[in-house]
């Protein structure tokens, strides 16, 4: 075998890897091999460690790109519309060009995930969203607004990506979801307290605009956490400086069982061509743009809507807090039923019913049955927590760092997709009711809730093909192609989950 080879097998028998496809948790292993003994690590007590390490500051990241992205929603109540002269579409265009921005920012995510420390990356985009969020309080007029939204979106299109990249290192597959489920919390959190923020700030009574106030405070408190991402949060298990070499290399082991590897900086431009073709890919995004239609309804229109009824502004963003209420609750409910019971295509369902029943309520109730529509608009919120079960699918279901990062990619551009739609349902001239935007809501759930079955059907078909065709399990084969850089399609011993 020659030097450009390692003696992986990828599961066919006559084939060897190349060395530049096998992780960079390979190396580590091979370079600390002396640590042979990790039975008195605690894996329990290892994973609580990594919890209190990461997770927080997942979380605050998290809150605070929804609430830098849904501050504008807060905002139209508040007089922005006025002051900068906001007329006819101007509003809805705003919101959906962050989005445009959004989705031309991941492609070249897809390649700066391979190349850059995964951790630092996240870091200083969230100090760069912060400072475009801050300079939203110094607009003038239309076209001001619209570039700080768009500086906006493209730094903000690495947070999904990143924060699935980040979680995929440390944590099996099955501990995945209530991870994914924890830091995902921060938007129903950032639900609530923008509500509360919006209402603060419109106690403000300064020739310095409270809009203008809000989007300056919060911008200086996302470049704070920023910076702190950047220090604390590790790239990588393996420069985790807190974790011991004998914990890093159980961790390393624990991880190994996912079959997709920690970290490669090495571009794999067949497993990019791998993932064109790639059924549960297009799955994936086709149902990700449904169930983002209505999240962009809710990020943009919600208070809106709420301030349609007759509610003076203040109470529009009060009255816009048990969003996130209902985004809390089902999203614990997703990552608390799938860490026991699995069956995350069921609990992608779970949501979408609460969601059709609220897009109902919210398109053919009469506008006078306030009470009705304001639990439509609620009930809506349920749809949002399908989405941290799309991120799980993708990290659980996507083998290969190449692959990964352009699935993640993928899948984060598809939330794009979903949330420039959204916005550009709501035309000025159907207002204050805005149906066609209502019924888009309604119809957009029942076919992410279809599109969630069919996925589920083609997982459960491919299992079976491929346990019919490998037979019975070689472990040593198996064990082999932990880290041999094969993607899900590669390794036949890969196992889908749902």
């Amino acid at each position: 075998m020659g030097e450009e080879e390692k003696k992986h097998s990828d599961g066919v028998v006559g084939q060897t890897m190349p060395a530049n496809r096998v992780d960079d948790a390979v190396e580590y292993l091979e370079g600390h091999s002396d640590v042979a003994d990790t039975q008195d690590v605690d894996i329990s007590a290892l994973r609580r460690k990594i919890d209190y390490r990461i997770i927080p500051f997942m979380f605050c990241c998290y809150v605070l790109q929804f609430l830098d992205k849904v501050m504008l929603n807060y905002a139209a109540v508040m007089g922005i519309k006025k002051d900068l002269g906001l007329v006819g579409n101007d509003f809805s265009n705003t919101a959906t060009w962050f989005f445009i921005a959004y989705l031309i920012a991941e492609v070249p995510n897809v390649y700066l995930l391979q190349k850059t420390p995964a951790a630092k990356w996240l870091g200083l985009n969230v100090t760069l969203w912060g400072v475009a969020a801050a300079a939203s309080a110094g607009a003038h007029d239309y076209r001001s607004l619209l570039v700080s939204r768009i500086f906006l979106g493209i730094f903000e299109a690495t947070i999904g990506p990143s924060l699935m990249l980040l979680s995929s290192q440390f944590y099996t597959r099955s501990e995945q979801a209530p991870r994914f489920t924890f830091w995902y919390l921060g938007l129903g959190v950032a639900q609530i307290i923008g509500g509360i923020i919006s209402f603060a700030f419109q106690q403000v009574h300064h020739t310095f605009a409270g809009w203008r106030i809000m989007f300056l405070v919060l911008g200086l408190v996302t470049m704070l956490v920023g910076v702190l991402t950047m220090l604390f949060i590790p790239d990588t298990p393996m420069k985790a400086r807190w974790l011991s070499e004998t914990e890093k290399i159980a961790l390393l082991r624990h991880v190994s069982v996912n079959q997709t590897g920690v970290w490669s900086s090495r571009v794999d431009m067949r497993q990019i061509w791998e993932a064109v073709g790639d059924v549960q890919l297009w799955l994936l995004t086709l149902t990700t743009i449904c169930t983002s239609v209505s999240s962009g309804v809710v990020t943009t229109y919600s208070a809106t809507l709420i301030n349609g009824f007759g509610f003076t502004p203040p109470h529009s963003a009060l009255l816009n807090t048990p969003s996130g209420i209902v985004s809390i609750f089902f999203t614990l409910a997703v990552g608390i039923g799938i860490r026991r019971v699995s069956h995350r295509w069921a609990w992608f369902i779970f949501c979408t019913i609460p969601g059709i029943i609220g897009g109902a309520l919210m398109s053919f109730l009469p506008k006078h049955n306030k009470a009705g529509v304001l639990i439509g608009i609620y009930l809506v919120n349920a749809i949002v927590a399908t989405l941290p079960i799309l991120y799980q699918w993708t990290m659980a279901n996507c083998a290969g760092h190449t692959k990964r990062a352009f699935a993640s990619a993928l899948v984060a551009g598809s939330f794009s997709v979903g949330n420039i739609i959204g916005p550009q349902t709501f035309q000025a001239r159907d207002a204050p009711e805005y149906r066609p935007a209502k019924i888009a809501v309604l119809a957009t759930q029942a076919a992410a809730g279809t599109l969630a079955f069919v996925l589920f059907l083609y997982y459960v078909w491919e299992n079976r093909r491929r346990v019919k065709a490998a037979g019975e399990g070689e472990e040593e084969v198996i064990d082999e192609t932990k880290w041999a850089g094969l993607t899900d399609r590669e390794n036949r011993w890969f196992r889908y989950v749902y």
